[in-house]
């Protein structure tokens, strides 16, 4: 769990800095206003469907792939809950804003999806069963 953290911090930290470093050399033109709100959104979410997985695995080791499957399933409907609310709150009005926005929103949810998957592969070994071998 601490390697997460730790390896989470460093990856929300670089994230965070790069939209910064965007936000301030181009402005709104690049990074949309809610660019920051997704980065949270998507921040927290990462972490909560991390806890749930371990919370899952933890309570029967057998059911890894029921478990991370379903956070991957949660973290999907509740990226596109975001979407269709920017839309209907008249999101879908802006213009080329709009377009800023979707843009940033995909790139933010394969980067988190993206870190989740690098997380969960580089601590695959501890599921595998006593005795396999890799080849």
């Amino acid at each position: 769990m601490k390697a997460f953290l730790r390896s989470y911090l460093i990856f929300c930290l670089l994230i965070g800095f790069v939209l910064y470093a965007l936000y301030s050399q181009f402005g709104s033109r690049i990074i949309h206003p809610f660019t920051p709100y997704t980065f949270g959104f998507f921040a927290i979410l990462t972490f909560v469907t991390y806890r749930i997985t371990a919370k899952l695995v933890q309570a029967n080791p057998d059911n890894f792939l029921v478990a991370y499957f379903g956070t991957m399933v949660v973290r999907l409907l509740l990226s596109l809950v975001l979407v269709l609310v920017y839309l209907f709150k008249g999101g879908g009005k802006e213009g080329d804003a709009r377009w800023a926005f979707l843009g940033s929103f995909f790139i933010l949810y394969f980067l988190f999806a993206g870190f989740e998957v690098w997380a969960v592969l580089s601590n695959l070994r501890p599921f595998s069963k006593p005795g396999e071998t890799t080849k």
